[in-house]
């Protein structure tokens, strides 16, 4: 079973992930794909915060 910082690792890299995504989704001008990814991307920011995860950082979309 993973440690909590191991799930913390695999879930930052999977919201970085999510946000690369979105802004080139964005700069595309594809608004159906960036808001299918946003469903996501919040849903990771949600379980980041739960874990007291500073997004002050990370976070580029800022949404």
């Amino acid at each position: 079973m993973p440690n909590i910082l191991e799930v913390a690792k695999d879930t930052i890299e999977q919201f970085q992930k999510e946000q690369r995504h979105m802004l080139i989704a964005k700069e595309e001008n594809a608004t159906r794909t960036y808001e299918s990814l946003k469903d996501d991307y919040l849903s990771l920011k949600v379980i980041l915060n739960i874990a007291g995860v500073n997004l002050t950082y990370i976070d580029k979309i800022k949404e």
